[in-house]
């Protein structure tokens, strides 16, 4: 099932890697092992890995293709690559600290013949073995909500970490934006899907694993308290902030955008303040608002892009919203997050 030149692939499996040797093993053995009878193809995108990764590739895994950055370019660019290059009428992209379970391919691609369509399968903590979600909605300021209902197929979206689409589709969205770098790229391609009018599923009858946070640090709840790091909020809070700007429709961008910055900046004074440190502020809060104000040229730009391709109704947009905001619900059951790292590497276009 691995790539070649002899067959047609009906889905390309696209795998970002940086300084992933020490989970690359496991992930590669739950494609390779899956029980579907269609062919696919392996992309491997190297983003300037330090480690062995380049040469345990070529050494074990001969036939997968694989793509070397001389640079690290990230998450982003990483995946376009590997889709430019791709073959299948479908893609998985998939991280490199994911274990798919051995039915995920097929029981996706049985899905994928219903309707064009995003796709995720329920994903589990590798740590664990507990459910994370079986996908995710919104809230009014594009927080990721986990959804644990199984009787709700449609969701808002579904994790970047394994995300099925079809070919066509990621072209006639765009792909990633490249200048996201990383995180919340998720967010950009489902949120703009919905705007067409595209359903984006989340399948309960099949999952993968997932090492939550083992390449970018956070994400996740250790010892009932939420732990994240200074690097993934301030991208994350970016990004997102970036699609409520290019995607909200009118006039709900009128009435949340100005809340949400009021919201943000408030919410940085609190936390610096409860921490004591300032750095908070400056590498989290500030880095958005100054970003948004400093892009927003392009970004509203390709918001009046977007409100031309948007085909479908406000109501069928915000139907897989939640009203109470989720950071709230974060903060009365797991209290102040973790902050983990302070080192910060910004990539501000």
């Amino acid at each position: 099932m691995e790539s070649n030149t002899c067959f047609s692939p009906v889905c390309s499996i696209c795998i970002a890697n940086y300084n992933g040797i020490g989970y690359l093993d496991a992930c590669l053995k739950s494609i390779l092992s899956q029980n579907c009878l269609f062919p696919f193809e392996i992309i491997i995108h190297d983003d300037a890995s330090t480690d062995n990764s380049v040469t345990f590739i070529q050494e074990n895994y001969p036939d997968i293709q694989l793509i070397q950055s001389k640079d690290n370019v990230g998450f982003c660019i990483s995946n376009n690559r590997m889709v430019e290059r791709a073959k299948g009428e479908f893609v998985l992209l998939l991280n490199n600290d994911t274990e798919l379970f051995p039915d995920a391919l097929k029981m996706l691609h049985k899905e994928a013949q219903k309707e064009p369509a995003i796709l995720g399968p329920a994903q589990y903590n590798a740590a664990t073995g507990q459910r994370i979600d079986i996908g995710n909605l919104f809230d009014p300021f594009l927080n990721t909500v986990p959804n644990n209902d199984t009787a709700r197929r449609h969701v808002g979206m579904v994790s970047g970490g394994c995300l099925w689409i079809p070919r066509k589709m990621w072209h006639e969205l765009g792909g990633f934006p490249e200048w996201f770098h990383t995180l919340g790229e998720d967010v950009y391609l489902c949120f703009m899907a919905n705007l067409r009018g595209y359903p984006v599923k989340a399948l309960k009858e099949t999952g993968f694993y997932h090492w939550v946070g083992s390449n970018i640090g956070g994400g996740k709840v250790v010892d009932k308290r939420l732990e994240t790091s200074i690097w993934r909020r301030a991208y994350s809070e970016r990004n997102r902030s970036y699609v409520m700007v290019m995607g909200y429709p009118f006039p709900l961008f009128q009435i949340i955008f100005p809340l949400h910055v009021i919201c943000l900046f408030s919410e940085g004074l609190m936390v610096s303040a409860i921490k004591n440190d300032k750095s908070i502020f400056t590498k989290i809060y500030f880095f958005t608002i100054h970003n948004l104000f400093k892009n927003k040229k392009k970004l509203l730009k390709r918001r009046v892009k977007i409100n031309k391709d948007e085909t479908v109704s406000v109501s069928r947009i915000f139907r897989n919203f939640k009203v109470l905001p989720y950071k709230l619900y974060a903060l009365l059951n797991f209290g102040f997050p973790n902050l983990i790292g302070t080192h910060v590497q910004h990539h501000n276009d």
